[in-house]
């Protein structure tokens, strides 16, 4: 624990390192990945292959999972270091709070992306009217919990609350049983 006063107040702050989320300006995910790690901060932006066609050829690139976002794993006091940092604009937010990441769905995300042909969408959570709550069987995301809309047979939406999205993962329907 670090302690500083302020004024007249005393101020307490936890060291544990935690996954926050960075807001980048339009664009910039890899570049503020590559210069936090310059400087020593534990910085992840999730890639997600992408086959993109021009007019005289196919070629498959990466593309930001999440766009604008970065994550971090900092401890209170690594905070303003983070935010000088050219292209970060502020941490993402969940109820006035930074928003915090669980390890595990950091773990789930990273296991997930490993995996040959793996297929993520990522939908504003705005986006979903009607919920059928579902327990995945199997594979890495086993005992997870998700929601399958629009006749869903062959996909399960994993809902990461703390950044206020959807992951949407790709299942075989024998991957999942309703709860």
């Amino acid at each position: 624990m670090v302690s500083f006063t302020f004024g007249t107040k005393l101020y307490y702050f936890m060291s544990d390192k935690k996954w926050l989320v960075l807001y980048s300006k339009p664009r910039w995910e890899k570049k503020v990945d590559a210069a936090l790690i310059r400087k020593g901060i534990e910085s992840w932006c999730p890639l997600n292959k992408i086959e993109k066609q021009w007019t005289d050829r196919k070629k498959i690139i990466e593309e930001p999972l999440f766009k604008s976002y970065v994550f971090v794993k900092i401890s209170a006091e690594e905070r303003t270091e983070v935010l000088i940092t050219p292209g970060v604009l502020n941490f993402v937010y969940h109820i006035g709070k930074p928003a915090i990441i669980r390890d595990e769905e950091i773990k789930n995300i990273k296991d997930y992306l490993l995996i040959d042909n793996a297929t993520i969408d990522i939908v504003p959570t705005s986006a979903f009217k009607e919920n059928t709550k579902v327990r995945v069987r199997q594979g890495v995301f086993q005992d997870a919990e998700g929601t399958i809309l629009r006749g869903g047979k062959k996909k399960v939406y994993v809902q990461i609350e703390s950044l206020g999205q959807v992951m949407i993962v790709e299942f075989k329907s024998d991957y999942l049983i309703s709860i």
